[in-house]
């Protein structure tokens, strides 16, 4: 006795395709005729013409193609081997929590205090004071008992970013020798060569 076929699924792939997952062989976008359907594009081949160190330059590259009357809308920047790097900003006291959350209290104070402002008959700077200052303390108040809980577990402040190691120029693979030979004309300015 023989299982019946899933409907739903596809055969096992052969070659180098994609193997099948529990719903069948996924379809790769550019292959997919409903993804094309949708989107009305058809995959068009691409091609790096450039790879650069740091973003600044990949931009300067694509702004001396558009300067040049280049098709731009058919050029990219990809950034490869992408890292996230957390630049650590200082220490995060009781203290520093504290008015960090004074700081943002009084702006959600402001905000309730002119709100209320609109609709009272009374002094209006007097109820913006009031509110800046009880946000202010509720937020300090916060601010303060959030940092405690921490049991110093993150006793500093950091912010994030993405970072890639290199940024590739890539356009439409009919338009890449123009591309190619801009570029080219790019780095020949910037090396002082005539």
């Amino acid at each position: 006795m023989t299982a019946p076929e899933n409907p739903h699924t596809t055969p096992p792939a052969t070659g180098g395709a994609v193997p099948p997952g529990p719903a069948g062989v996924p379809a790769v976008p550019a292959a997919d005729p409903a993804a094309r359907a949708t989107t009305g594009a058809t995959a068009v081949p691409t091609v790096s013409v450039a790879t650069y160190p740091d973003y600044a330059l990949a931009q300067q590259a694509v702004d001396y193609l558009s300067d040049n009357q280049f098709p731009v809308e058919k050029t990219s920047i990809v950034g490869t081997d992408l890292r996230l790097v957390e630049n650590v900003l200082g220490r995060m006291t009781t203290v520093r929590a504290a008015l960090a959350g004074a700081a943002s209290g009084a702006w959600f104070g402001l905000f309730i205090g002119l709100f209320l402002g609109i609709f009272s008959d009374s002094n209006w700077f007097g109820l913006i004071f009031v509110g800046l200052l009880i946000g202010a303390a509720w937020g300090a108040i916060f601010g303060a008992i959030a940092q405690a809980m921490t049991g110093g577990r993150r006793d500093f402040t950091s912010r994030s970013s993405l970072q890639a190691s290199q940024y590739a120029v890539v356009v439409e693979a009919e338009v890449a020798d123009g591309a190619r030979q801009l570029l080219t004309r790019l780095n020949w300015q910037n090396s002082g060569a005539s």
